[in-house]
């Protein structure tokens, strides 16, 4: 049942909504069983690396989760213990994550492409009994299993190599039934580790009520699902909050089909691929990402889509790209802002009110959002200051784990502080200027890199921008612009010149770039971001 009530106007839907939170509740109950009953309801449309194409209903998503459960209760297990899930995306994630719901194990979503040190790390700070990986990233378990006193047992969903068990054949004889522990809405679900800006990364406790936490803003960025047929993909790894808990668990709690794929990396020919193949209604692509499927030359008349709805964000998204997908996809690219430890706070749903460019959007509903000061005073519009939400929300973490004091430093009194720093207009629209660290602070002024970025991107020769800010004994900071351009363009001191003048034309003085780097390629996330520290980092070394 949709959480949100359809209207035509923000402030119908905004102010007709309100929460309901039971005080006893579990995920599994709502992502697989409600649904298992209907024998041929699909779940999940896996394609391998070959592109071979594995289809799973919810009955069979319980069938598994519930042997799997049952096996790590044999194994000695006991609710709250942790299971880190070292995977992309998988069935078998998936499959680990419902199992671990049902029976109050608690899930460590770790992604595939950390090396052995950050996944020792992550291990021994949850404490993890058990890992769930593959046989491509078993010989990382093999390296670090010593120094890892609290793991036990290791399974692989592709093979069985010393020293640990296959997946399928150790769920093989379980009982394929399993009664759902009874949790509390604020029960650990799992626990999502999130870098942040400093130190080592922080453990996201993620309550099971996060997931309701998550249903109005998502219902309303996708325009209103479900609806009819509607099928959920994204490239973002469900390690990750964008892949987990924006695509798999919503798509799930509103029994709809989800894609999945062992697309290694984000191939803009193979997203429109599955976008046609399979009928995908919903998808959740990034600035990044659909800047690439910008360049695929002909794709809309090779391909067919059925997108009625996308979500995009981590970066800004920009009037090009919003026009370039109302133009040629004949959708709204509905931007939202959130992050690990308190998701999809702020949004757009461009068929209910109008966007507009470079905002990240207005409050969900059943979200209270402001920009306040350092003491946690709510500044006017026009001011910038640190983009909070206002507590209790569903959609909060508990806390960060055996990290008390970055707990308390979240917050301001009652404001979740995002560490994103942006202002607010007169109209309720927020705009992101950057994350804290990111800012450019440049002869007094403070600069947000997104606004540099997309203008350097309305110039025909270039593909992708990055914009930080760099010392400067004079000024604090000065702009320095990463160019990669589309091919066939040569860099030259000339076009570095006319991308100035490019610049000039559409910013303040100030903000145009002093230093330009034509670059082969820019550091990311798996999630498509642009990691603008990993280039600020590289310009203090050449200092150094």
């Amino acid at each position: 049942m949709r959480m949100l009530k359809p209207g035509k106007t923000y402030d119908e839907v905004y102010n007709s909504f309100s929460w309901n939170i039971p005080q006893r509740y579990n995920i599994a109950n709502d992502v697989c069983d409600q649904w298992a009953e209907d024998p041929r309801r699909v779940a999940l449309v896996y394609e391998d690396e070959n592109k071979k194409i594995l289809t799973f209903t919810f009955a069979d998503i319980r069938k598994y989760a519930n042997q799997f459960a049952n096996t790590l209760i044999a194994r000695g297990l006991k609710r709250g213990a942790r299971v880190t899930l070292l995977l992309a995306q998988d069935p078998e994630c998936a499959i680990a994550h419902v199992a671990c719901f049902k029976s109050g194990i608690v899930s460590s979503p770790t992604s595939v492409l950390f090396g052995p040190d950050a996944i020792i790390y992550r291990l021994n700070d949850c404490k993890a009994k058990a890992v769930v990986t593959d046989s491509a990233n078993y010989p990382k378990i093999a390296e670090i299993r010593a120094q890892c006193p609290s793991l036990e047992h290791v399974f692989v969903v592709d093979g069985e190599p010393q020293g640990a068990s296959n997946f399928w054949t150790a769920i093989e004889g379980a009982d394929p039934t399993f009664t759902n522990v009874d949790t509390a809405a604020d029960d650990i679900a799992w626990i999502s580790y999130t870098s942040g800006t400093t130190g080592m990364p922080k453990g996201s406790v993620q309550p099971h009520r996060m997931l309701l936490g998550h249903m109005p803003s998502l219902e309303f960025i996708y325009d209103f699902f479900p609806q009819d047929k509607d099928t959920l993909w994204s490239p973002a790894d469900w390690a990750w909050m964008a892949g987990l808990a924006d695509i798999l668990l919503p798509g799930w709690f509103h029994g709809c089909t989800v894609i999945a794929s062992a697309m290694k990396g984000f191939d803009p020919e193979e997203a429109y691929r599955v976008l046609d193949q399979h009928n995908v209604t919903l998808a959740l692509l990034t600035p990044t990402m659909l800047k690439l499927m910008r360049q695929v030359p002909d794709a809309l008349d090779r391909y067919n889509l059925k997108l009625r709805a996308a979500l995009s964000g981590g970066e800004a998204v920009g009037k090009e790209l919003l026009e370039w997908a109302d133009r040629e996809l004949h959708i709204k690219i509905n931007e939202g802002f959130g992050q690990t430890e308190c998701n999809v706070i702020l949004g757009n749903n461009g068929n209910v009110f109008p966007i507009k460019p470079g905002s990240i959007g207005r409050p969900t509903p059943g979200t209270i959002c402001a920009i306040i000061d350092d003491d946690g005073n709510e500044l006017p519009p026009g001011e910038e200051g640190h983009i909070a939400c206002k507590r209790p929300h569903p959609v909060m973490l508990l806390e960060y784990l055996n990290k008390p004091e970055a707990t308390r430093d979240k917050f301001i009194g009652d404001w979740l502080i995002t560490g994103d720093a942006g202002h607010m207009d007169d109209e309720g629209y927020f705009w992101f200027h950057g994350r804290a660290d990111d800012v450019i602070t440049s002869s007094g002024y403070r600069i947000g890199p997104g606004e540099i970025e997309d203008a350097l991107l309305k110039h025909e020769a270039v593909q992708m921008a990055a914009a930080i800010g760099v010392p400067d004994p004079i000024r604090t900071e000065i702009v320095k612009a990463f160019i990669i351009l589309v091919p066939g363009v040569a860099p030259s001191p000339e076009l570095a010149d006319a991308l100035r003048e490019s610049v000039r034309s559409r910013l303040a003085k100030h903000e145009v770039p002093k230093l330009i780097e034509f670059v082969d390629s820019l550091p990311m996330t798996t999630t498509g971001k642009i990691m603008r520290r990993e280039l600020r980092e590289r310009e203090k070394n050449k200092i150094n």
